[in-house]
């Protein structure tokens, strides 16, 4: 039996029910019928203009934001769906800092909930740099529903996984 790696903190009778459909092949249908549409936000532009405005909505004293991309060398399975970094440089005599965002190039693709949920997480580091009580309040105050899409983004990463250890898709039988 192989571990479900991003599963790891759950019950067993909740890693259970995800191996069951998997083994079914049901996970992903389960998925596409709760998030069915994919986001618009499809070039490092468009996804800048979409962090500023959750950002302009709900942290209008944050820090602002140098960069935010989508970054292909991004490793989901260190635990990275996205970064936040602070930047400082000398500039002349004065310390210039600039804060970026970074987003796993694999969300391109991803229902925009799961977009949501991992902007509003970097996002929330910008004021908690822990992923204490406060963080989550934070993350909760920007997506009502935080928590079902963190797990839900977790079925769907396995659900990927699945995908691509099963190979690609026999081709369609001639007409």
């Amino acid at each position: 039996m192989q571990p479900l790696k991003y599963l790891t903190g759950y019950p067993p009778h909740v890693q259970a029910r995800v191996r069951e459909l998997l083994a079914e092949g049901r996970l992903g249908a389960v998925l596409a019928d709760r998030y069915g549409e994919r986001h618009a936000v499809r070039n490092d532009g468009q996804l800048y203009a979409y962090v500023q405005a959750l950002k302009e909505r709900y942290m209008r004293k944050a820090v602002p934001l140098g960069k935010v991309l989508y970054d292909g060398k991004l490793q989901v399975v260190k635990h990275a769906l996205g970064t936040h970094t602070a930047i400082s440089r000398v500039q002349g005599g004065k310390l210039k800092a600039s804060r970026e965002i970074r987003i796993a190039s694999v969300f391109r693709d991803a229902p925009a909930e799961f977009l949501k949920m991992i902007v509003v997480h970097e996002l929330a580091h910008l004021k908690q740099a822990e992923h204490d009580k406060a963080f989550y309040q934070l993350c909760t105050h920007m997506a009502p529903d935080y928590h079902q899409l963190e797990f839900d983004l977790r079925l769907y990463l396995t659900q990927l996984d699945a995908a691509k250890a099963a190979g690609p898709a026999p081709p369609p039988p001639p007409a």
